[in-house]
């Protein structure tokens, strides 16, 4: 083994880990061919970091054909000696992952639930049903599926295998990093030996801890509290509710607030807030855990404890996502608190927005201006995800004076009045998240298109993702209603000259114009494309609407060059 690479610790910052811990499959180390040859190649893209954001983003680029390298310091998925991590997978995530063709595995092994209700005490001051919500209702992924995160990342490592397309190198450790105009050179440290390689575009979702924050100068706000949290993965015996439950103030845990989740393979993550100044080490030893369950659970509980570690959270987020040819991504991006789902939900958003942008442009369909606005797009959702969770801290440890008056109230309100309820922060959980800065969406662009049901021409059953997957990774053209012979005339002049196919939507008993049509029997297409009567919607290869409008003119022309790039 080459001296300058050392296989990865098992800590990885969650030092007192604890139970039997989670077995991950581990893939080979395989000598690339610059070692082989000592040429220095050229590649359009590398990824740094094999984790969900990362791996979601070659999955992504492998299904639109583009070549690119993940280099990964590590020979495995998740964390080695640590938790579970990321549970919580949003409708968004999902419809992302089916269009990846990872979904059914997700759907088999996780857990879905909509209900949640929260607890300060023994009274329950809030609760939801997430599948009553419009938000939420239409979609053919549910609102929310709760697995461990290794299990994702490990579906995609088999489908990126898979597709092909995507060089997938671990143990393969980046040391060095410099960067030139419309390039960059990277140094990869492997047990075979260092070897340099160039990048055209480089993606950093390798964490937190990244190096790149240094290589780059890149700036960021940050803010780091004192709240301290223990979690436990636990398997029971017997088995509590499978809906998500919290307390804001738990008596069996010192009025300090609990988090309690089901996942896959019949484990629950619980979530136990500590104080302030507790010793990470004796909150995590194993008889201090379980006497927290029998203090929650009573003193018969039987249960097995899979992981336990302690956490701080954070928050952070960089002044830009892209400096030079480097963008980031995930965890590197921004870091948040992991109330409401924001954390590597969002990453997954990163790499779903900046997938079809990079095949665009590598594709020859959009110039490289397009790539600016990955930057207007992702900075607004990590600074608007950073916000709202900043929220919940401080709801969850409210500073003494007004905040934790403010808290007392809202509880004591929310105990008896239910317009207070709302008051009541856990956790906003995460949705898409709008784009209202885009350079390249229409005011009346930037919002997500729930994956709904419609009808092919065959009356056979299909679903946005099927659309999108057809148009290959070029926008998609919807017009609802009745068009006219020039109108249809203009649409199929549009799907030769430009990178867009061109779709008519009727309803059940209307006539088609078109020569490619749908049927939106109940009208749950169009309403997920914001648009009401005869309209045009235009949708990115990400399921967010560019633009919308009323007739087919000029006025589609002008969103469609906006949507790729051309023009603002």
């Amino acid at each position: 083994m080459s001296a300058a690479y050392h296989d990865v610790a098992y800590t990885n910052g969650y030092e007192f880990t604890q139970g039997k811990g989670y077995e991950l499959p581990e893939y080979p180390f395989v000598e690339p061919p610059e070692l082989k040859t000592g040429e220095v190649r050229r590649h359009p893209i590398v990824i740094i970091g094999a984790g969900i954001t990362g791996l979601t983003l070659a999955c992504g680029l492998a299904r639109l054909g583009i070549p690119a390298v993940l280099l990964d310091e590590d020979n495995t998925v998740g964390v080695k000696g640590a938790s579970s991590r990321g549970i919580c997978y949003t409708q968004k995530s999902l419809e992302i992952f089916q269009r990846l063709g990872v979904y059914e595995r997700i759907a088999a092994k996780g857990i879905q639930w909509s209900v949640g209700r929260t607890f300060a005490g023994q009274d329950e001051v809030y609760s939801f049903d997430l599948r009553q919500n419009s938000s939420y209702s239409l979609s053919a992924q549910p609102p929310f599926i709760n697995i461990q995160q290794f299990y994702i990342e490990g579906y995609l490592v088999e489908r990126i295998y898979e597709l092909g397309h995507v060089d997938l190198r671990w143990k393969s450790r980046v040391s060095g990093f410099k960067q030139h105009a419309g390039y960059a050179t990277l140094t990869v440290d492997t047990p075979a030996g260092p070897y340099a390689l160039e990048a055209q575009h480089v993606i950093d979702a390798s964490g937190s801890h990244t190096p790149f924050h240094a290589w780059t100068g890149a700036t960021m706000t940050s803010r780091r509290g004192d709240d301290r949290w223990c979690i436990a993965d636990v398997r029971f015996k017997h088995r509590p509710p499978q809906e998500r439950h919290t307390w804001i103030e738990a008596p069996f845990n010192g009025n300090r607030a609990v988090w309690q989740h089901l996942m896959g393979d019949e484990v629950w993550r619980i979530d136990y807030q500590m104080e302030p100044n507790a010793d990470p080490e004796h909150v995590s030893r194993e008889d201090v855990v379980r006497e927290r369950l029998r203090l929650q659970f009573g003193p018969d509980v039987q249960a097995e404890i899979v992981w336990v570690g302690p956490y701080a959270y954070r928050s952070q987020c960089l002044d830009r996502l892209r400096i030079g040819s480097v963008f980031f991504m995930g965890d590197t991006a921004k870091i948040v608190s992991p109330f409401g789902a924001r954390g590597g939900n969002t990453g997954v958003a990163d790499a779903d927005n900046l997938a079809w942008k990079l095949a665009a442009v590598l594709r020859g369909q959009a110039p490289a201006t397009l790539l600016d606005s990955y930057n207007d797009e992702r900075h607004e959702a990590a600074a608007q995800n950073v916000m709202v969770t900043n929220r919940t801290a401080r709801f969850l440890r409210p500073a003494e004076g007004m905040e934790r008056t403010f808290r007392s109230a809202a509880i004591s309100l929310a105990r008896q009045h239910p317009f207070a309820r709302a008051l009541i922060n856990t956790g906003r959980m995460a949705v898409a998240n709008s784009y209202t800065h885009s350079g390249i969406c229409d005011r009346s662009g930037g919002l997500s298109v729930q994956n709904v049901s419609f009808r092919w021409a065959d009356h056979s059953a299909g679903c946005v993702n099927d659309l999108i997957e057809w148009t290959g990774g070029q926008l998609l053209v919807l017009v609802f209603g009745d068009i006219s012979a020039a109108a249809a005339q203009r649409l199929r002049h549009l799907g030769s000259a430009a990178p867009v196919r061109c779709v008519q939507v009727v309803g059940p008993d209307t006539r088609p114009q078109a020569r490619e049509f749908v049927i939106d029997p109940q009208g749950h297409l169009q309403g997920a494309c914001h648009v009401f009567g005869h309209a045009w919607a235009l949708v990115r290869p990400d399921a967010y609407i560019a633009a919308t409008g009323e007739s087919v003119d000029a006025g589609l022309i002008q969103a469609i060059e906006r949507a790729i790039g051309i023009k603002e």
